[in-house]
């Protein structure tokens, strides 16, 4: 959990800088390019978690 809370600071204070400095934000700019990226995310993680069953089935 401190990891999470770390990142989510460090986003924060990352933001605030590139608002600030008046820079393209380092990230997608709407919400769906964050799902998009989450999705990603989870997707990794169901092929980790699905991957060693499918080697003992093929």
């Amino acid at each position: 959990m401190k990891e999470v809370i770390l990142a989510l600071v460090t986003g924060l204070v990352v933001g605030f800088l590139f608002a600030w400095f008046k820079l393209p934000i380092p990230a997608p700019p709407a919400l769906a390019g964050v799902v998009g990226i989450v999705g990603i995310y989870f997707g990794f993680k169901l092929y980790q978690w699905v991957a060693p069953m499918m080697e003992r089935i093929f």
